[in-house]
C-alpha cells in the first residue's frame, strides 16, 4: 500500500442520524474513487464499513469502521461512524481521530435527534464541517424543506454550495454554485457526473444561491467584504479562498446535495472533501497532557514518533486489532514504541492500513494517517504510545456512564467457566459498556447504552466465543432504615453445665442523614462492659444490619451507641457479646419503625420536542419527579429523578413513544424512603421467596 505524505492526508468522519444513509455515502464514495470494484450495498450486506455479522443481520451500523480512497493524489481516510442512539457514543470517539466531519442528512426527514447529538461533538472537538443531504431521489425529498430545517437548527452559516437537479425520482444532477456548472450523472451508478451549463429552469435558483454564498463567505473577511462593496460580486478563485478559510475557522458550512443509492453526487463530494476540508496541519492539533500540564500538539511529520488509540477491535482469530492515529513523526513497521498509560513496551509488527475488516500491510504512515496493528499486548482505546523519552499523554475521550443493566447468567458450568473471560474481551473493544458484580444481590451485571446494545453483546459471545448466556432484568438493590429511635436491652444466658454464656448490653439506636452509612458509639464508662468486648458488640450490630430485618436488606443510615450493660467474669466471652447485640438489635427495630429504602436515579432524556408532554406524562406515572427542562432547536432535554424499579423497561417503553427518535441516560443519585404501598409489595415478596427457599432446603 502507497505512503502518503501528511499534507496529502484528509481524515472524514462520515456522522449522522441512524438511516440517513452513511454507509451507502461511503461505499459510493469508495466506488467513485476506485477504491471498490463495484457499487456495493447494505441490503446486500456486502459493504466494506458493515462487516460485523450483527451489522449485517440488523442493517445498521454498529460500531466505526475505516475505509481510504484515494482522489486526487490524496488519500481520504473515510470513518463510517454509528448514527442509532445507543450506539452514538462510538461516533464521538471516532471523532477524536478526525480532522473534520460530514454530517449526513435525511433529505426526506430533515435534521434528526441524534443529527443534532453528532453535531454537538463536532463542535466539541472543533471540526470543520459539511452538511451532505442525502436520499434527496426519495419520494418526499425535499431540499428545501431540509435546507430550512438545517438553518433552523444549526444556522444561517450552514449554506449550500450546491443545489439539486430534479426532484424525487427525477433527482439526476448537482449545480455547483460556486462555479455555476451542472453536473449530470447516468444510471450505472459510477458516481462521476457530466459538466454541462445550468438548466434554463435552475438558471435563477443557481443565481440567488451564488449572490447568498458570495455575501455569507464576504461577511468574515475584511477583504473579500472591501471587495464586493466595490465590484457586487467575487470572482471564483477569491469565493474558494475564502470560503476555505471560513470552513477552517467554523464560520461556514458548506451544504452539498446527493444520492447515496444512486451515486448521484459523489465526485463532487470527493472533490470537495479534498480541495475544501482541511489537512492534519491544518488544525490546532491534539488535545493532550505533558509534564502534567494540558497542552495542545499540533500534528507534525517532524520530530519523535508518537501516537493516540481511538479504537480496539475484538477478531476471534486476529486477536485484538489496534486503530490509531499517528500524531507526531513517522511510524515505521516493527517501531518500538512505550504506552505512556501502562508503563509498558509494544512492538509494532505487521503494521497496516485499515479497509473495512481488511488489514492492508504498509511499509510506514506518516503523522496524521491512520493505521492499525493486531495483538499488542496492553494496549487499548484511548492508551498514548510514543518514542522512549517522549512522553506526551493524549486525552481520551469521556464517554457518559450505561443507562441500563442486565443480569447476566451462564446457561451451563462450561459456559460459566469461559463467560468471564469472553466478555473481557468484548469490554475491550467497547468502552461504554461495564460487566460487574452486585456485592448485595451477588448477580453479575451488563450494563450498556441501551437493551439492544446488551443484546447485541450476548449474541457476540455465542458467535465468536461459543458462550451461552441469558439476560434476566437485576434485582433492585433496597436498602433497609429507621425512622425512629429506640432504647433497648440485649440479654443472652446460656448455662449447659461447665462454663455458661453471659452477655448484657444496652444501646440506644437512632436514625442519621441518607448516605451516612452506619455510626457506632461506645459511652461505657466504669467498666459495666470491659472493653474487649466492645468490638463484638459492634461486629453483632453489623453483621445482623447485613441481613436486614423487614425484607433481608442491608440496614444502614443508622447510628447505634452502648451506654450499659453487665458481664459475668467466668461465662462472657466475645462470643456472649455479639449473641447480645443481635437480640439487642431485633428489639430495636421492633421500635425504631423500620422503613424501606430504594435507589433514585438521575434520568435526562433528549426527545424532539413534539414528545415532551408524554414523556411527562409517562415520568410521573414512574413515580418521577421532573428536575429541567431545556430546549434546544428541535430537541427536548428533560431531567428527572425516578426510582430504579420503575426504570427497568424505560427503553423498549422509550422506543414506542418516541417511534425510536429518544435516548436516555441514567445513572444513580441517593436512596430515598418507598412509599408505604410500594414497600408492603416488596416485604411481602420477599417473606415469599425466603419461605419458598426454607422449603427446598427442608
Amino acid at each position: 500500500m502507497k505512503v502518503y505524505e501528511t499534507k496529502d492526508l484528509r481524515n472524514v468522519g462520515v456522522v449522522g442520524h441512524g438511516d440517513s444513509g452513511k454507509t451507502t455515502l461511503t461505499a459510493g464514495l469508495l466506488y467513485t474513487a476506485g477504491a471498490t470494484n463495484r457499487l456495493l450495498r447494505v441490503d446486500e450486506g456486502n459493504t466494506v464499513t458493515d462487516f460485523d455479522e450483527e451489522e449485517i443481520q440488523r442493517k445498521i451500523t454498529i460500531s466505526t469502521a475505516v475505509a481510504p480512497a484515494e482522489w486526487n493524489k490524496t488519500k481520504v481516510n473515510l470513518l463510517d461512524t454509528p448514527g442509532y442512539n445507543i450506539f452514538i457514543n462510538d461516533a464521538r470517539a471516532a471523532l477524536t481521530a478526525a480532522d473534520s466531519a460530514l454530517v449526513v442528512v435525511d433529505g426526506v426527514a430533515g435534521v434528526e435527534v441524534q443529527t443534532e447529538k453528532v453535531w454537538g461533538f463536532a463542535v466539541d472537538f472543533k471540526l470543520p464541517r459539511a452538511v451532505v443531504i442525502n436520499k434527496l431521489d426519495r419520494e418526499r425529498a425535499d431540499f428545501e424543506r431540509a435546507l430550512a430545517s438545517v438553518q433552523e437548527t444549526f444556522g444561517r452559516a450552514a449554506v449550500p454550495i450546491q443545489i439539486p437537479i430534479g426532484k424525487e425520482r427525477d433527482f439526476t444532477g448537482v449545480v455547483d454554485v460556486i462555479r455555476m456548472k451542472s453536473y449530470t450523472y447516468s444510471s450505472d451508478g459510477d458516481g462521476k457526473g457530466k459538466e454541462g451549463d445550468i438548466p434554463a429552469g435552475l438558471a435563477e435558483a443557481a443565481k440567488q444561491a451564488h449572490e447568498a454564498l458570495v455575501e455569507m463567505v464576504a461577511e468574515g473577511n475584511d477583504a473579500l467584504m472591501e471587495e464586493f462593496f466595490d465590484q457586487g460580486t467575487l470572482p471564483v478563485e477569491h469565493i474558494v479562498d475564502g470560503l476555505n478559510q471560513a470552513v477552517r475557522e467554523l464560520r461556514l458550512f458548506p451544504v452539498l446535495c446527493a444520492s447515496a443509492l444512486h451515486n448521484i453526487g459523489a465526485d463532487q463530494i470527493l472533490n470537495f472533501i479534498v480541495e475544501d476540508l482541511p489537512g492534519p496541519t491544518e488544525r490546532a492539533g491534539v488535545a493532550a497532557v505533558v509534564d502534567g500540564k494540558e497542552v495542545t500538539r499540533p500534528v507534525s511529520p517532524a520530530g519523535p514518533c508518537s501516537l493516540f488509540v481511538f479504537k480496539t477491535a475484538a477478531d476471534p482469530f486476529a486477536g485484538r486489532i489496534t486503530y490509531f492515529k499517528v500524531v507526531t513523526g513517522v511510524l515505521k513497521n516493527d517501531a518500538n514504541l512505550s504506552n505512556l498509560n501502562r508503563g509498558s513496551a509494544e512492538r509494532l509488527a505487521h503494521l497496516s492500513i485499515p479497509m473495512g475488516k481488511t488489514l492492508q500491510p504498509v511499509t510506514e504512515l506518516n503523522a496524521g494517517d491512520i493505521g492499525a496493528v493486531a495483538k499488542l499486548k496492553d494496549t487499548l482505546t484511548g492508551d498514548s504510545l510514543a518514542d522512549k523519552g517522549f512522553n506526551v499523554l493524549y486525552s481520551p475521550v469521556k464517554l457518559p456512564e450505561p443507562s441500563i443493566a442486565f443480569a447476566i447468567e451462564a446457561k451451563s458450568r462450561n459456559d460459566e467457566d469461559r463467560m468471564g473471560n469472553a466478555v473481557h474481551r468484548i469490554l475491550e473493544e467497547d468502552q461504554s459498556l461495564r460487566f460487574y458484580r452486585d456485592p448485595q444481590t451477588r448477580e453479575f451485571l451488563l450494563a450498556g447504552a441501551g437493551q439492544q446494545h446488551v443484546e447485541i453483546v450476548v449474541s457476540r459471545l455465542k458467535r465468536r466465543y461459543g458462550v451461552d448466556v441469558t439476560l434476566k432484568a437485576p434485582k433492585i438493590p433496597y436498602r433497609e432504615t429507621i425512622r425512629g429511635t429506640a432504647d433497648v436491652q440485649g440479654r443472652h444466658k446460656k448455662q449447659t453445665g461447665g462454663h455458661g454464656q453471659f452477655g448484657d448490653c444496652w444501646i440506644r439506636m437512632e436514625p442519621l442523614p441518607r448516605g451516612a452509612k452506619f455510626v457506632f458509639e461506645n459511652e461505657i464508662f466504669g467498666g459495666s462492659i470491659p472493653k474487649n468486648y466492645i468490638p463484638a458488640v459492634e461486629k453483632g450490630i453489623v453483621e445482623t444490619a447485613e441481613k436486614g430485618f423487614l425484607a433481608g436488606y442491608p440496614m444502614v443510615d443508622f447510628k447505634v451507641t452502648v451506654y450499659d450493660g453487665s458481664y459475668h467474669d467466668v461465662d462472657s466471652s466475645e462470643l456472649a457479646f455479639k449473641l447480645a447485640a443481635r437480640k439487642a438489635f431485633k428489639a430495636a427495630m421492633l421500635e425504631a419503625r423500620p422503613a424501606l429504602l430504594e435507589p433514585i436515579m438521575n434520568v435526562e432524556i433528549q426527545a424532539p420536542v413534539e414528545y415532551a408532554g408524554d414523556l411527562m406524562g409517562d415520568l410521573n406515572g414512574r413515580r418521577g419527579r421532573i428536575s429541567g427542562m431545556e430546549t434546544r432547536g428541535t430537541t427536548q432535554f428533560l431531567r428527572a429523578q425516578v426510582p430504579m424499579a420503575e426504570m427497568l423497561n424505560y427503553q423498549n417503553d422509550l422506543t414506542a413513544m418516541t417511534q425510536g427518535r429518544a435516548s436516555f441516560t441514567m445513572e444513580f443519585d441517593h436512596y430515598d424512603f418507598v412509599p408505604q404501598l410500594q414497600a408492603d409489595k416488596i416485604i411481602a415478596a420477599a417473606k415469599a421467596a425466603g419461605a419458598g427457599q426454607e422449603e427446598e432446603e427442608d
